[in-house]
Parts: structure tokens; sequence; C-alpha cells
């Protein structure tokens, strides 16, 4: 079910407002609230970080929030039960690659996602085999290279649009990860792109003159218009 226009949601009033701001647990069990960034669902005491109010849907029930595609808070489990970590994981890196531009410090994702940076830090590693510091460095990065090869931009403007302003850092990121200046990288990627357009031109001319030469012909322009 689309989560943006899902039938199930209530109308958000001033007063449910206030009680998920006020982390009221007086409201627990009247209503659930869902983040839509996040793909979580809570109860109206939660302790985690309040969303922005336009990015808040309500239900009357847990099972129309999980009906809907969202997933129980890890920290307040308004189903009563624990979110496997690889779902909870799944759905952070979710908001990762939708947000690597940002910065994402570990608390930040933390607060977002509905857990402690320490649970978190040590659950991520767990679930995708590194930290979330490396795996978002690691998408800037990827990232990076994508436009370092399809456009002119300047290297300072490269990272800024992944996410990584400060240039000097940016440059000793990129090389850490591949071996390269970001510059280097783009002139290197430009001049293997060269190359094979080359060695294809070299191949269709061989190729051409083994046809010739299996047609009897030893110079393959004499036997074509």
């Amino acid at each position: 079910m689309d989560k943006m226009n899902d039938p199930s949601s209530e109308h958000l009033t001033e007063e449910k407002w206030q009680a998920i701001m006020n982390n009221d647990a007086a409201y627990d069990g009247q209503f659930f609230y869902a983040v839509k960034t996040t793909g979580i669902f809570c109860r109206p005491s939660c302790k985690s970080r309040p969303p922005k109010k336009e990015n808040t849907r309500l239900f009357d029930t847990a099972g129309q929030a999980l009906a809907a595609g969202y997933r129980p808070c890890k920290r307040c489990r308004p189903t009563g039960r624990r979110l496997p970590d690889d779902e909870w994981i799944g759905l952070v890196t979710e908001y990762i690659d939708r947000n690597y531009i940002e910065s994402l410090t570990l608390e930040y994702l933390a607060a977002v996602c509905h857990g402690s940076p320490y649970h978190l830090h040590r659950t991520f590693k767990k679930v995708r085999g590194m930290t979330p510091a490396l795996y978002i460095q690691q998408q800037r990065i990827d990232r990076a290279k994508e436009r370092l090869t399809a456009s002119n931009e300047a290297v300072a403007e490269v990272g800024r649009s992944v996410g990584l302003p400060n240039t000097p850092y940016f440059v000793t990121l990129f090389k850490k990860k591949t071996g390269h200046t970001p510059s280097d990288y783009r002139q290197a990627h430009r001049r293997h792109k060269m190359e094979d357009s080359e060695n294809g031109k070299q191949h269709e001319s061989v190729d051409l003159l083994d046809a010739a030469r299996a047609c009897g012909l030893e110079h393959p322009s004499r036997g074509f218009i």
C-alpha cells in the first residue's frame, strides 16, 4: 500500500500532535503514528526523535500500520514484539541511501531510526559487515565515481553533491577508497574508454579483413563499393 496516500491513516489533530511531541503515555493504545521518511511506526509515548509534522501518519491500530507497509519501532515496540535486526538495519540502510548527501552522524541516524547509537553501531556492523560510517562513506564515493565519469563538474562540486563539501577531505577519502585522486580517476576512466573504442575499431578492421580473405579477396577495399 502507498504510505503517502494511505486511506487507513487518521487525521492528525493538534491534540494528538501534542501527545506525540510530549511522549504522552496516556494516549498509548488510542492511536499509533508512523513516519514516512523512515518507514517506522510508534506509540505516542515513544522517546525517539519527534518526526516532522508533514511526515507523520496516524493509525487506529498497529495492524493498520503494518498493512500500510510500516515496521514497528525497536524502542517502543508498538506491536509488543521486537523488530528483527535485519529488517531494522534494512530501514536504516534505505534511509542512508536516500539521504547520503545530508550530515549523517551516528547519533542522528539512531534518533531518526528509533534506536540508541551503541545498539545501531553494533547491529549495523553485525548485519552489514561494516559500520554505518563506513557504509555512508562507500555510498558517497560510489556516487562520486558516477558523477566524475558522467560529467565535467569540478572536483569540489562533485564532493558537495555527494555530501562531502570539504574538498581536501573528499580528495583524501576518495584516494583512500579507490587508490586515485578524483581527477586521476576521471582521466583514467576516459583514457580506458578511448582505448576500448580504438580496440573496437581495430577488431572491426581485423574481422573485415578475415571476411575478405575468406571470400578470396586479398584487399577488401577492392571488393566493396
